[in-house]
């Protein structure tokens, strides 16, 4: 059932923990592609990060800031999506709380690392070193799918990218509110949330590069317990700015 709430917070070590034997509300299938013609969206974003020398990634660099971002999930948007985990699980098959804002409401859905690697692919003749996980969507989430984040280093120019690619379609929604609101809006929200991650990543990664401290991954909400990302403080502060700006008549 489609977790919703307008005021209230789940108790969210035990929502993880009933969320670690729940089943995923689709079938992964490793014989092909998912495809349009089987209703699937099919979604793959790619965003420029700073660049480093050609050859391996550099320790302390760009690839490897936006690996570790990527990993703790620092990339999304606080505005749209924020994710609760215990940083003690393995990667891989690691559960996640998701809170989604939606509306001016929080649903909460269950996801699921399903995979992670990071070695060297060929790709059109040319070598890159690549960092990649995903989740997959479990029982109670309003969608089926799988997305995954990936880091890139092309070996020979030394382009470093962040990607985000996707197959999901809607699952059975309980909830009428949540039912109407994606109908209408589940599609833009989608596709905002994916550029929103590769602005950030951008962002972040330039940030962690010049020293800026607040590129750092928030603290832990308790000893076993994370929560990421945090709130951005800027964010907030130019969105009430902007609401007071547009309450306001405009000049003649």
């Amino acid at each position: 059932m489609t977790d919703l709430r307008i005021v209230s917070h789940p108790d969210f070590r035990d929502r993880l923990a009933r969320l670690r034997t729940t089943e995923l509300n689709f079938q992964p299938r490793q014989d092909g592609p998912f495809t349009r013609q089987q209703g699937w969206r099919l979604d793959h974003y790619r965003r420029r990060l700073p660049s480093e020398p050609p050859g391996p990634p550099v320790p302390g660099g760009s690839w490897e800031l936006a690996k570790r971002l990527s990993e703790t999930y620092e990339f999304a948007d606080p505005t749209l999506v924020r994710a609760f985990y215990d940083p003690r699980e393995p990667l891989i098959g690691r559960t996640m709380l998701l809170e989604v804002h939606f509306w001016g409401l929080r649903i909460y859905a269950g996801v699921r690392v399903g995979g992670a690697s990071d070695g060297i692919r060929e790709h059109d003749g040319r070598r890159a070193r690549v960092a990649v996980w995903n989740y997959q969507t479990l029982e109670d989430h309003f969608e089926s799918g799988q997305i995954d984040y990936e880091v890139w280093k092309w070996l020979d120019s030394g382009e470093v990218e962040f990607r985000v690619d996707a197959f999901s379609r809607p699952a059975p929604i309980d909830q009428p509110i949540v039912r109407m609101g994606f109908r209408l809006f589940g599609r833009r929200t989608q596709i905002k949330f994916a550029r929103h991650a590769g602005l950030r990543m951008a962002k972040l990664t330039e940030a962690a590069l010049s020293g800026d401290p607040r590129a750092e991954p928030a603290p832990l909400v308790a000893a076993d317990l994370a929560v990421r990302p945090q709130p951005d403080k800027q964010t907030l502060l130019e969105r009430s700015v902007r609401r007071v700006r547009g309450r306001k008549p405009p000049r003649e």
